[in-house]
């Protein structure tokens, strides 16, 4: 019984030693403070509380540190002498440091370098707002110069040919296009249908209502025709193309680049753009318009309806009287702009594929850019081919 005494009470009094604590005295307007024991992470919050009570005395002119006794220390309980040196030289009160060993200057001298870029970081003058509004102005068409060049080397590397192989430029694969075709054209047939007569329907219904206070119910059908031909047929049919197949081409590539397939096709000497790109360009210029032609048909339809229940204009005297309101230059006016849209919609899903890096944030921040980027360019595109159709009278 009396060794487990013993051994108990020699296990205590090692316990103490490595305790960590503070030993303070005055005299003559000096504050002594002897640091004792082992100040690390596990042990520091033993004196957090007496260390910040130090902290708050100003009743002193000279702050004496003795580290001699101290043990073990690291970045935790340096950070705790650090700030009550820090608290004290902030008043102007002279600190003095005595009995240190390399590792304790050391390490001090590191925490409160540390602390000092902090602090300037942080009190870094910030620009007034016009300042940063013209910087993000600026980082942005930055970004969307780079695009643009991306853009054209996309555009210039699938116009050149499907797959370049060592040099030699192997013939285009049908099988490919026909597949991307099924999934981007075809597949998108009931949705683009949908829309369109849905769309078609409350332009009629809306056009109704506002005309039939003038007794001009029948300009319903020019109203719906023309809107829908040049301009709404199309635009929405690529916005959905965009949001559908755009977002897929961005998800397939930047997947591929995750997983550095793209890189492996550079290394069997395949062109990456060639043989991902292309087939799936091709079968959007192919497929946009043809998805134009139904949109236009499946608006009228829904204008029809809508204008038969709210007008009372049979289907027979709509159709006669679009004939009367629209001519090829009216149908081919929406159709031309079709290619040009599907090139877009194209060319940034797949720039932004390619910008994917090793993340899923990043894929899910580029498929985000590459939707909101073409609708924006696809609608700004609306806009100039309306601008260049009124300047040629077309």
């Amino acid at each position: 019984m009396l060794t487990i005494r013993k051994r108990d009470a020699s296990d205590k009094a090692a316990a103490a030693a490595v305790e960590p604590r503070v030993v303070v005295s005055e005299s003559d307007g000096t504050l002594a403070c002897a640091f004792h024991g082992n100040w690390t992470t596990r042990r520091v919050a033993q004196v957090d509380a007496e260390m910040r009570k130090l902290e708050k005395r100003n009743d002193f002119k000279v702050l004496s540190l003795d580290f001699s006794s101290i043990g073990r220390i690291d970045t935790a309980g340096a950070w705790l002498i650090e700030r009550l040196i820090n608290a004290h030289e902030t008043r102007g009160a002279e600190v003095k440091q005595v009995g240190q060993s390399e590792t304790v200057t050391t390490l001090i001298a590191a925490v409160c370098d540390a602390v000092k870029r902090s602090e300037s970081v942080q009190t870094v003058h910030q620009p007034n707002i016009v300042l940063r509004a013209l910087e993000v102005i600026g980082r942005r068409v930055c970004e969307a110069g780079d695009d643009f060049m991306a853009g054209m080397n996309i555009l210039g590397a699938t116009i050149r040919g499907a797959q370049m192989k060592l040099g030699r430029g192997h013939a285009v694969n049908p099988a490919a296009i026909f597949n991307q075709l099924d999934r981007m054209g075809v597949g998108a047939v009931p949705v683009v249908l949908l829309m369109s007569t849905i769309v078609g329907a409350i332009v009629a219904q809306q056009g109704a209502y506002q005309l039939r206070y003038f007794g001009a119910d029948i300009f319903v059908v020019d109203l719906v025709g023309v809107l829908v031909l040049r301009e709404l047929g199309v635009l929405m049919t690529a916005i959905m193309i965009a949001g559908r197949s755009g977002s897929a081409i961005t998800a397939e590539i930047g997947s591929m680049k995750m997983r550095e397939e793209v890189d492996a096709l550079k290394v069997i000497g395949l062109n990456p753009i060639g043989v991902l790109v292309f087939p799936r360009l091709v079968a959007l210029v192919i497929g946009l318009p043809c998805l134009t032609v139904l949109a236009n048909f499946a608006a009228l339809g829904g204008g029809i309806f809508a204008a038969w229940l709210y007008s009372d204009i049979p289907p027979a005297a709509f159709i006669d009287r679009l004939k009367v309101a629209i001519d090829l230059s009216t149908i081919f006016a929406g159709l031309i702009k079709a290619p040009f849209m599907a090139i877009i919609i194209g060319t940034i899903a797949s720039v932004e594929g390619l910008k994917v890096g090793g993340s899923a944030e990043s894929l899910g921040l580029h498929v985000t850019q590459s939707v909101v980027k073409s609708i924006f360019v696809v609608i700004i595109l609306d806009g100039l081919f309306a601008l260049f159709y009124a300047s040629i009278n077309f």
